[in-house]
């Protein structure tokens, strides 16, 4: 050591660490014509997109398409929760306060609640809210760090020390530990930011307790502003939110990672943890984040909003990869299974314009409005599509927690909030069925080779 200094070691085991990872990217690269060659369903897809059949569910169904006349055409997109319209469940909750928490009762029990049986359940979620002050203190104020989906994901695992009979997967303790989860994770996620904020950004720090007054939309608000204070269409935009990211059938990738993990036989917090692993991916939960970006982005280059040559012309530079993220992707634009509209886009832009009019917003819901507009003909011209491309549900997801005064670090954690519901209804669904550990084959495409004596390798 004393011949070699420790500037030379470090270029040598950075010039080691790069012919590794040649050899990696070149031992990993499979020959992409084998796809087609073996009919290899990519992301569980077919040729036309269409997701592989892998299971059954009765908890949601999405619709995109009708038939006229024998032939699959598109339609407007249709979400159904336990067999209900969310468009006519929503418009149900329009007076009422517990409307995710009605939507809650309905995907875990597959039906409706009566007054009776909504008011009881809300008392066991309110039951089961509290975090004991030695959790808050050594699991959710310690090691706490800037990436909230990672900080949840933490605290959800370390439940599990918590818990007495954690390993236990039968029906009954599976439904104890989802209700919860389903009650606790609000109050993980917002603390969880306050203590970073506070350890980070020397932000005072504020715990508020939930109410037991509130309902879990508006306990967020209440807990994560200094004040307390809402007025009561933000919280009923907010528990709008929650309805419609609350379930969005088995096949989308965290709901379908919460099944592959349970039918494993694996504890409901691990389960639940590999459901925020998919969730916190910019492919699904963090979309959201992106599309405030790229508008924070548009808005630079763009400050003129009713520009609508300016805007096309900065959409299709996008597309280009000229701009933004160079990725080629407008965010928010387009979905795996809709196609003329995605219904929960449908029902949050009405409530993203109802609080922009509150909020004396006006103009930047005009912007969304346009650039929603304009971005789906350019998509068009430009991919020389014939299919109809829509904005998904996170187009307007970004805008309405960002009037909500919510901050960007608790985007997805808000989504995880929701989605925990529809979550603990699929592994509900999976371990009353008692299915077969879930085990997809892949295709071995390498070579067979003797085995070289290490002596005999050439360098």
């Amino acid at each position: 050591m004393s011949n070699v200094t420790m500037m030379e070691l470090s270029r040598e085991l950075d010039e080691q660490f790069d012919r590794l990872l040649k050899e990696c990217m070149v031992s990993g690269e499979i020959d992409q014509e084998l796809y087609t060659e073996y009919d290899v369903k990519r992301g569980l897809r077919d040729a036309n997109g269409k997701g592989v059949l892998t299971g059954l569910t009765e908890i949601s169904d999405v619709l995109s398409y009708k038939s006229v006349d024998g032939k699959k055409m598109p339609a407007n997109g249709e979400l159904y929760f336990q067999g209900y319209n969310v468009k006519e469940l929503i418009a149900g909750f329009e007076d009422r306060r517990y409307g995710f928490e009605e939507t809650t009762y309905l995907l875990l029990f597959g039906s409706l609640p009566t007054p009776k049986q909504l008011r009881s359940f809300v008392r066991i979620i309110k039951s089961l809210q509290e975090l004991s002050g030695q959790f808050l203190r050594d699991v959710v104020m310690k090691a706490t760090n800037k990436n909230q989906m990672n900080a949840l994901q933490r605290c959800i695992l370390t439940l599990y020390c918590y818990d007495a009979n954690p390993d236990e997967v039968t029906v009954p303790n599976v439904l104890r530990q989802s209700l919860q989860l389903i009650a606790k994770m609000p109050q993980i996620a917002v603390h969880s930011y306050c203590a970073y904020r506070h350890f980070h950004a020397d932000d005072t720090l504020v715990i508020r307790l939930p109410n037991k007054e509130m309902s879990i939309a508006e306990n967020i608000l209440q807990m994560l502003r200094p004040d307390g204070e809402f007025t009561e269409l933000e919280a009923k935009v907010l528990d709008v939110a929650l309805v419609l990211h609350a379930e969005h059938g088995g096949g989308n990738n965290s709901t379908f990672t919460n099944h592959v993990v349970t039918s494993s036989g694996t504890d409901t917090y691990s389960a639940t943890a590999a459901s925020i692993a998919s969730l916190k991916g910019p492919r699904h939960g963090g979309a959201n984040l992106k599309v405030q970006q790229m508008f924070a982005d548009i808005k630079e280059h763009c400050p003129d909003y009713e520009d609508e040559k300016t805007l096309t012309r900065y959409l299709e530079d996008m597309l280009d990869k000229k701009v933004f993220d160079k990725s080629g992707l407008i965010y928010g634009m387009g979905h795996a299974v809709y196609t003329l509209s995605d219904p929960r886009e449908v029902i949050l832009k009405e409530y993203a314009k109802r609080l922009s009019e509150e909020k004396g917003m006006q103009r930047e819901y005009g912007l969304y409005e346009r650039v929603e507009r304009l971005a789906g003909e350019a998509i068009a011209k430009k991919r020389h599509l014939f299919k109809p491309i829509c904005a998904n549900v996170d187009f307007y997801s970004g805008f309405v927690y960002s009037m909500l005064g919510i901050p960007e670090e608790l985007y997805t954690p808000i989504f995880a909030i929701s989605r925990i519901s529809g979550w603990s209804a699929h592994r509900l669904e999976e371990v009353v069925n008692n299915g077969k550990i879930i085990r997809p084959a892949y295709k071995y495409v390498g070579h067979h080779r003797s085995y070289i004596a290490l002596d005999d390798r050439r360098e």
